[in-house]
């Protein structure tokens, strides 16, 4: 029996990359079911029907990658 699952997108934040078949690589702040909204990257399908594996940051989180990246020389 496959579990359902709720995810409501609170916020937005960027579009990082897109694939020429409508596929988009995103960051948004998302709330996945009645847990605390976390920040989010993954793959999303065109108009948001489906979606890939991602990875879910806490803000603490998010503020040490900003900060590793911060430090990288690109």
């Amino acid at each position: 029996m496959e579990q359902e699952f709720t995810f409501k997108i609170i916020r937005e934040i960027a579009v990082l990359s897109e694939r020429t078949n409508g596929w988009t690589k995103q960051l948004n702040l998302i709330a996945w079911g009645d847990n605390e909204p976390k920040y989010d990257i993954r793959d999303w399908g065109p108009n948001r029907e489906k979606m890939g594996k991602g990875v879910t940051l806490s803000p603490a989180e998010l503020q040490s990658l900003t900060e590793a990246l911060d430090e990288l020389e690109l």
